[in-house]
């Protein structure tokens, strides 16, 4: 082993939870021990902190679009080699493809990759004034993770449509109303207190306002 340490990790819902926001958010130093968390949500690094049950200092930053960030910079070489273990590599963002993630954790890793690099938005169709309509968005530099991503969330959580589509710097893998309630469901329904609450608030947010809409005979819209 490369270290004498007795920290180790091994799966459960809060690692899965926090190599999610790896895969999203972090970097791992070339130096093969460093690794680094950085986002916008002090929350985000603190749930982090708690997922691999590490008291992890958090400092301030700017980040490249020179609006305000936060950022963990730690030294842990069993979580660095654990990372290496499922697939994860440093310079990870064109080259990730395959990981080994366990089926019963897959629900956590997804959400922790939600919270990292994904998106929910929702509007009226303008070509039907009475629909609502409600997206779930994970953005990834590698299409073939998205590729990957897409195929393991129909099978194990049954989603049936996509699209990934290429943005100015990455892919992103988009879901309708019917695919993103699977995926809320799915991601929700054992995840403690690990989530970033503005992201889940969001989203069920969006779903209570599909619920509360009521399309009349006469193709009016209100609400309850």
């Amino acid at each position: 082993m490369r270290y004498t340490a007795k920290r180790h990790y091994c799966w459960s819902p809060a690692i899965a939870y926090s190599v999610g926001l790896m895969v999203s958010d972090g970097c791992m130093q070339s130096d093969g021990r460093h690794l680094d968390l950085t986002s916008i949500d002090i929350e985000q690094l603190q749930n982090f902190s708690r997922a691999i049950g590490r008291k992890l200092p958090i400092s301030a930053k700017q980040n490249k679009s020179n609006t305000d960030a936060y950022r963990i910079q730690f030294s842990d070489v069993a979580y660095y080699d654990f990372l290496l273990d499922i697939g994860l590599t440093p310079r990870k963002s064109q080259t990730i493809g395959q990981l080994n993630i366990p089926d019963d954790y897959y629900s956590h890793f997804l959400r922790g990759l939600f919270d990292g690099d994904g998106t929910t938005y929702a509007f009226f169709d303008p070509r039907w004034k009475t629909s609502f309509l409600y997206y779930i968005g994970i953005t990834s530099a590698s299409k073939t993770f998205l590729e990957i991503l897409s195929g393991r969330n129909t099978s194990l959580i049954g989603t049936v449509g996509k699209s990934i589509r290429s943005g100015k710097r990455a892919y992103i893998l988009t879901y309708g109303k019917r695919d993103s309630y699977k995926l809320y469901l799915a991601m929700y329904k054992d995840a403690g207190s690990l989530f970033l609450t503005r992201k889940r608030v969001k989203l069920e947010g969006f779903i209570k306002q599909n619920d509360d809409v009521i399309i009349q005979g006469n193709a009016r819209v209100v609400e309850r």
